[in-house]
């Protein structure tokens, strides 16, 4: 059996027009017998892309426009790109409406929200405070525990409700858009972890399961059990053709 092509998004391009994508997304993928498929930002016409990957992931970076949410503009905001964020948002409607096999991580959850009309914490701290530390100043990583619902989704793929997680953001889901389901929480009740109801696989994690996967198998499983899904549901697909 062929390995599944997994799609991956990508951050917009830099200062020396470069688009970039941390290793550890396609490490992930690698790991558990995907194959890697960037996406950059500015693809106009995704059919074909559509046509020709098994699954999607959405990757984290920069921050949505807050245009996209009737939010307000927040001196924290960082990253925008027009280009990528009209291009993701068409990527996360095209992926619900075709029930492409999707992972969301961090921007990648607040895309799918968004995109489902749902809305966004401009910058978390002004209303949960810093009790729970969601990202280091000025932009770094750190860790946090997480809790996950027993009886959702998530928690059968992972075999565990209770772990800490790398943790990169601050923003977050406020209302959540329609068909979402709220499965993971940090100790300030912030929403950690989605699932969309009604489709074969859509799981959205604010946290970044990529940062620790290489030594922390709870986080690994993630990708593993993506990639499984996807061949199972490519089996069946064939299966019925």
């Amino acid at each position: 059996m062929t390995r599944p092509i997994i799609g991956i998004t990508t951050y917009g391009q830099d200062e020396d027009l470069q688009f970039k994508i941390p290793r550890q997304y396609v490490d992930c993928v690698r790991r558990a017998g995907g194959l890697p498929w960037l996406l950059p930002p500015g693809e106009v016409d995704l059919d074909d892309f559509f046509a020709a990957i098994d699954g999607l992931i959405l990757a984290g970076g920069g921050d949505l426009n807050p245009e996209h949410y009737q939010g307000q503009s927040h001196s924290s905001i960082y990253m925008l790109d027009a280009e990528r964020d009209t291009m993701e948002l068409q990527i996360a409607k095209t992926a619900i409406a075709t029930k492409m096999p999707t992972l969301a991580i961090c921007r990648g959850v607040q895309v799918v929200n968004v995109a489902l009309g749902g809305t966004l914490f401009e910058h978390l701290p002004d209303v949960v405070g810093n009790a729970v530390v969601h990202r280091l100043p000025p932009r770094e990583p750190t860790e946090h525990p997480i809790r996950v619902l027993p009886e959702s989704r998530l928690a059968k793929i992972l075999t565990a409700t209770d772990f800490s997680a790398a943790s990169w953001h601050h923003q977050a889901i406020r209302d959540i858009g329609p068909g979402l389901e709220p499965v993971a929480f940090a100790p300030d009740n912030t929403i950690e972890a989605v699932e969309l109801q009604g489709h074969p696989w859509l799981i959205g994690v604010q946290w970044h399961p990529e940062l620790t996967a290489a030594t922390d198998t709870i986080q690994q499983k993630l990708f593993n059990e993506f990639v499984i899904a996807i061949k199972g549901l490519r089996e069946n697909l064939r299966g019925s053709a």
